[in-house]
């Protein structure tokens, strides 16, 4: 055999292997996808798609445009009212909490300190600084029907306000999801946390547990919450339940109905926005499921374990139920 042969023949062997590692990568992942385990084969982030706009979002601003849709579900601002936040933000800062700007500029909306903005301390604090900006756009007779354009310039007054409009449309898809008007639109993907041995507080969560319980109440205000009890609870959820450890927390919508279900779906994605934040397992609702160890697929459709009861309670529609690691 001369050498062209045998390099061909070489040549052969070695396609011939990187084809067979390639089938078994193949196999590898369906087998692991059929078990329930989905890799990660892309980073950490958060997607939205409504109405034909699709839009990615890293943690950071995922975080922040959740907590201005939560602020102003919290205040009765409309979704538009987000929208020009979200738009105002991402022109501004690319929606990050940046610790500079032009002259003194600050934070989300590059407030001005000088401008009577708070002090810089104040506006580095995004709860903060988004309700400064919402104190403004309450002042603007009519800004519910404004442009994006008029109605955070008259906010902002920005050196360059024709600018505002190129975020418009990615805005209002990210609003529409935030506020509940689009469920299920946003999904993040994450990395899941570990699960670690916890003891329980006082009222019969782990430290994790009560964090994601007084987030949300620090975001939306009170709202009526169960699923735990000072001492653990040990009948009521389905076995295997995160209920039983105290990791679990649910937080109700009753009656369910169109205006529960969206106050429902604004609270369950605001949770897969912080999910990384809040270490967040799992979010089920409205017959949906999110997990962070299946993140890749987003929001699933969710099938209560087979047992008698009101399938609006089994089905998690008239509550978020939301577990930690």
């Amino acid at each position: 055999m001369d050498a062209t042969s045998q390099r061909s023949g070489r040549g052969g062997v070695v396609l011939l292997v990187l084809v067979l590692l390639v089938g078994l990568v193949a196999a590898g992942i369906v087998v692991l996808a059929r078990s329930g385990f989905v890799p990660q084969l892309r980073g950490e982030e958060c997607t939205v798609e409504v109405d034909g706009t699709y839009a990615t979002l890293d943690l950071e601003q995922a975080e922040h445009a959740s907590l201005m849709a939560a602020i102003a579900k919290r205040r009765g601002l409309p979704a538009r009212a987000v929208t020009i936040a979200v738009a105002t933000a991402y022109q501004e800062s690319k929606m990050r909490n940046i610790d500079y700007g032009d002259r003194d500029s600050l934070g989300l909306f590059q407030q001005r300190p000088s401008q009577g903005w708070g002090t810089p301390e104040q506006i580095m604090e995004p709860r903060y600084a988004i309700n400064r900006f919402y104190d403004g756009l309450e002042k603007i007779d009519g800004y519910r029907t404004m442009s994006i354009t008029e109605a955070a310039q008259a906010v902002q007054r920005s050196g360059f306000p024709e600018a505002y409009a190129d975020h418009e449309a990615y805005g209002r898809a990210i609003a529409s999801a935030l506020t509940g008007n689009s469920p299920g639109a946003f999904s993040c993907v994450v990395d899941p946390a570990d699960e670690t041995p916890a003891a329980l507080g006082e009222n019969g969560l782990t430290a994790a547990a009560e964090a994601v319980r007084v987030d949300v109440r620090r975001a939306f205000g009170r709202l009526p919450t169960g699923g735990y009890a000072p001492e653990g609870v040990s009948t009521g959820h389905s076995a295997g339940s995160k209920h039983y450890e105290g990791r679990a927390v649910d937080i109700f919508f009753r009656p369910v109905n169109a205006e529960s279900k969206k106050q429902g779906w604004a609270l369950a994605q605001y949770l897969v926005a912080n999910a990384k934040r809040l270490g967040v397992a799992t979010v089920i609702y409205d017959a949906k499921i999110w997990t962070a160890r299946r993140a890749p697929q987003g929001w699933r459709d969710y099938s209560p374990p087979a047992r008698g009861g009101d399938r609006a309670v089994l089905e998690h529609r008239d509550h978020v139920h939301v577990d930690v690691s």
